[in-house]
């Protein structure tokens, strides 16, 4: 089972942990020898919080839908259940929208957020993506965005700002 850093939240409920990384892990692995890779630490996380499916995202320089894909997490969204994100590979940035203020966090391997129900955000994987996240869901449709309409989002420095 990977280690992993006892979990912590901020007071807006945000939720960070780092576990550690599994180098055996190909760099070609699909969705299910990742999931199985982590198997352990997602049922932990899917009993405590009620999730009820698990995926991997996984993006690089190549990807046929990078442009369109980036476009769509960088409109600043909500969604109505947490979002729990565990990166195994790469790197990209979450933007918490708390208040009146926004909180860049860029994400690496290693690293799980966990952005509480309602909480607007956006997302950058850059131009040239090259990550790869497990992500776990309370909806079986899986990721469910509702969009703010908020340009906020073109008002921040972008990914590249950041690495």
């Amino acid at each position: 089972m990977p280690r992993r850093s006892p979990p912590r939240s901020t007071q807006a409920g945000v939720r960070f942990e780092q576990w550690q990384t599994q180098p055996s892990l190909a760099p070609d692995a699909d969705q299910e020898a990742i999931l199985a890779t982590y198997s352990k630490e997602i049922d932990r996380l899917m009993e405590e919080g009620g999730y009820v499916t698990a995926d991997v995202i996984r993006m690089h320089p190549d990807h046929p839908q990078k442009v369109e894909l980036r476009q769509k997490f960088l409109n600043e969204h909500t969604h109505k259940e947490d979002e729990i994100r565990f990166f195994v590979e790469g790197q990209a940035v979450f933007y918490l929208h708390l208040g009146d203020r926004v909180y860049a966090t860029l994400c690496t391997a290693g690293d799980l957020i966990g952005v509480p129900a309602n909480t607007p955000h956006w997302f950058d994987m850059g131009d040239q993506p090259q990550f790869a996240a497990i992500r776990l869901f309370c909806n079986p449709e899986g990721w469910v965005a509702h969009f703010t309409g908020s340009p906020i989002a073109e008002t921040f420095p972008e990914y590249h700002a950041f690495v």
